[in-house]
C-alpha cells in the first residue's frame, strides 16, 4: 500500500468513527431521548429560563401540552443527524462544516457530563467517553493539520487512554462494576459469577496496561492493536448479549445502537495502529509540520 492510501485510511477510519457515533446518538435520541433530563428539571435550570421570559408551564409543560424542555429533547436528534452528515462530507478548508463538528463535540462532551452527573458523579463515566467526546475534534484537527501531525496523534492518544482508563476502573472495581458488566459476561461466555469477576479484573488490568503502553515507543503499536481487538468485542458485547431471536427486529432497533455509537473506541485505536505502521523514515509523527504528500490527499 502506497503513503497516500495510507493516508486515506487513517483519515477514513476517524471519518468513520465520527459518522457512527453520531449515528448511534441520533437513534437513542430519536427512538428514546437523551440523558438531560438530570440537567435541566431543577430550580436552577427554571430560574435561568424565568429570566427570558419564561413561564412553569412554557418550561415544563402542562397536561395541555409539551413544555421547552420537552420540545428540545424531542428535536435534539436532528443536530446529531446533521453532525453525521458532516462527518461523511467534511473535507479539507471546509472550516464552516468544521466548526460544525466542533459544536457536536461539545454536544458530546454535555452528553457525557449528564451521564456522569446520573451516575452520582461517578468520575469513570465521564472519562470513559473520552474517545467519543474527542472524535469529531480527531477529524477536524486531521483534516486542518494532518493525520500524521503531532497534535493529532496526540489527541487520538488522550481519547484511546481516557476510554480505557475509564472501563479498567469498573471492570477493577475501583469504582463499583456496573451489573451490566457481568451480565453480558455470563451471558456471551456462560460462566459463573465468580469467573465473571475474575475475567472482568484482568480485563481492566489489561486496559491499565494499554493506557500505559500506548506511551512507550516499542510498546505502542502492539497496544493500539491490543486496543483495537478489544475495543471491538466490547462495542459487539452489548448487541450479542441483548439481541434475541424472539423479539421484534431481534433487538436491534434496542440493542444495535449499543455498538455503533462506541466505534470510537476501537477505530481510534486502530487509526493509531496504521499511524505507527510506517517507518519513521516515510512519516515523522514527532514533527508539528505535516507531511507534504498529506496535504495532496487532504485536498
Amino acid at each position: 500500500m502506497n503513503e497516500t492510501a495510507q493516508l486515506n485510511l487513517r483519515i477514513a477510519c476517524l471519518r468513520l468513527g465520527a459518522f457512527l457515533c453520531f449515528a448511534g446518538w441520533t437513534w437513542v435520541h430519536f427512538y428514546w431521548e437523551g440523558p438531560y433530563g438530570v440537567l435541566l428539571w431543577h430550580g436552577t435550570t427554571y430560574e435561568l429560563a424565568n429570566r427570558f421570559g419564561f413561564s412553569w408551564d412554557d418550561f415544563v409543560g402542562s397536561g395541555a401540552g409539551d413544555g421547552l424542555v420537552q420540545k428540545w429533547i424531542a428535536r435534539i436528534w436532528l443536530l446529531y443527524l446533521m453532525c453525521a452528515f458532516l462527518s461523511v462530507t467534511v473535507r479539507e478548508k471546509s472550516w464552516i462544516q468544521m466548526f460544525g463538528l466542533v459544536i457536536g463535540s461539545g454536544m458530546l462532551t454535555l452528553l457525557s457530563y449528564a451521564a456522569y452527573v446520573s451516575s452520582q458523579n461517578q468520575l469513570p463515566m465521564f472519562i470513559e467517553h473520552g474517545g467519543q467526546m474527542l472524535i469529531p475534534i480527531l477529524l477536524v484537527m486531521a483534516l486542518a493539520f494532518g493525520a500524521s501531525h503531532k497534535a493529532t496523534v496526540i489527541t487520538a492518544m488522550i481519547a484511546l487512554v481516557m476510554t480505557f482508563a475509564g472501563h479498567g476502573c469498573y471492570a477493577t472495581g475501583l469504582w463499583p462494576t456496573p451489573g451490566k458488566f457481568y451480565a453480558m459476561t455470563t451471558l456471551i461466555l456462560g460462566v459463573e459469577y465468580p469467573t465473571a469477576q475474575a475475567l472482568l479484573r484482568t480485563a481492566g488490568i489489561l486496559d491499565f496496561w494499554v493506557c500505559i503502553g500506548i506511551c512507550i515507543p516499542f510498546l505502542r503499536r502492539s497496544c493500539a492493536f491490543y486496543a483495537t481487538v478489544w475495543g471491538c468485542l466490547t462495542a459487539i458485547a452489548r448487541p450479542v448479549a441483548g439481541m434475541s431471536w424472539g423479539l421484534n427486529y431481534w433487538g436491534a432497533d434496542q440493542y444495535m445502537h449499543e455498538a455503533v455509537l462506541r466505534s470510537p473506541h476501537f477505530l481510534i485505536p486502530l487509526y493509531l495502529f496504521l499511524n505507527w505502521r510506517q517507518p519513521r523514515s516515510a512519516v515523522n509523527t514527532d514533527k508539528l509540520a505535516t507531511t507534504h504528500p498529506e496535504r495532496m490527499v487532504d485536498r
